[in-house]
Order: structure tokens, then sequence, then C-alpha cells
């Protein structure tokens, strides 16, 4: 089993900054790709970046340019830095992990969510 462990939401102005981190530990032989989705009221949960064990990233059209996601390998932890934020972000944001366990199966799973409000 691995676990997620997502800090770093809140409540932030437009154009303020936040970053989000999201650990991972558990049986983990290696973790493959490292992700953040996002789902507001309403609407279906989407990617918001991803980035694999090699560290190529993808990103939404939408965050491209002020969205940075990163992580540290030896720590198993993604980050997304989230600048220039504007209402139409605000959203519960989840962690999104690809896992090979130490009995080489591989697995998806997702942390529980992180609120992230952009208001005045």
């Amino acid at each position: 089993q691995v676990q997620l462990v997502e800090s770093g939401g809140g409540l932030v102005q437009p154009g303020g900054s936040l970053r989000l981190s999201c650990a991972a530990s558990g049986s983990i032989f290696r973790i493959n790709v490292m992700g953040w989705y996002r789902q507001a009221p309403g609407k279906q949960r989407e990617l918001v970046a991803r980035i694999t064990n090699g560290g190529s990233t993808n990103y939404a059209v939408s965050v491209k340019g002020r969205f940075t996601i990163s992580r540290d390998n030896a720590k198993n932890t993604v980050f997304l830095q989230m600048n220039s934020l504007q209402p139409e972000d605000t959203a519960v944001y989840y962690c999104n992990v690809d896992v090979t366990s130490t009995a080489r199966s591989t697995s998806v799973y997702w942390g529980r969510g992180t609120q992230v409000t952009v208001s005045s």
C-alpha cells in the first residue's frame, strides 16, 4: 500500500501564489508518473500537470506558463508551484501517482485532495 499526504492549499487573492506538496510513502519500488488533477464544483476532474520519472512534463493549456510541476525522487514528493492564480483556478486539487510496488505490481493512487480558493 501507498499513502499520499498533500499540503499547501488555502485561500489566496487573484494574482497570488501557492505551492502544493504531495509526499508518498509505503511499499514503493519506483514512482513512475506523478501528477496533479483538480475538480471544481459541478465540473469533471481534469489534469493540471504531470511529470515522469525522467522529468518530462505535461500541462493543461489553462495553466501553462503559470504553474510548474517538479519532483524530488529521493523524497518521493511532487510539488506544484502555482503563480498568477485566478478565480477559475479554484478547485480541489488531487495528487495522483503511478507506483511500482516492492512486489513489482503497478497501481495508481489518489490523494484526498486539498482545497485551493482564489478570491478577493
